[in-house]
């Protein structure tokens, strides 16, 4: 257990350090993650219509 809040740990200290020295890669980092969960939303929504059809 002790190793995952170690690891978790290092996670946001590595996050907030992308953030702080890079703010613009950040934005494009998330920009993208958002972008791909939309494109899998909209492809299963497309899948489930077609699978009513």
């Amino acid at each position: 257990m002790e190793t995952k809040k170690l690891v978790m740990g290092a996670l946001v200290v590595f996050v907030l350090f992308v953030i702080i020295t890079e703010p613009v890669k950040a934005a494009d980092l998330v920009l993208i993650g958002f972008q791909g969960i939309s494109d899998a939303a909209s492809a299963i929504g497309e899948f489930m219509t077609e699978l009513v059809r």
